[in-house]
């Protein structure tokens, strides 16, 4: 791993910014796997104001989020995570973020042990 260099915190904060510009354009909701055949399950956008919004029928503000969020982000993150838990007091950005990731990825399993 290289070390930290002046770039780093740039480097950072621009792909920050970049995230929360795409989520401000991307289907607003709580997204949870639904629907009637679990062989293809439909992604629903829940709405605080208890309306919903098949993720699927809104392509033009979910594709770009769900390329950005794909498979190739989670080394990256779990990285991040496992390195923030060896340390004595663990960032609470990285603490808020495994708490979000537990209540939503799929399997009892996966609690902390």
């Amino acid at each position: 791993m290289t070390p930290p260099g002046p770039d780093d915190a740039a480097l950072l904060r621009a792909a920050a910014e970049r995230l929360e510009r795409l989520a401000a354009r991307t289907t607003r909701g709580d997204w949870r796997a639904g629907g009637l055949l679990a062989s293809r399950p439909e992604v629903i956008a829940h709405a605080p104001d208890g309306g919903t919004e098949h993720v699927a029928e809104a392509r033009a503000g979910t594709g770009a989020w769900i390329t950005a969020l794909s498979p190739a982000v989670a080394a990256p993150l779990a990285a991040w995570l496992r390195e923030a838990s060896g340390t004595a007091m663990p960032p609470p950005p990285a603490v808020a973020l495994a708490r979000v990731l537990l209540e939503r990825l799929p399997g009892a399993d996966l609690s902390p042990s």
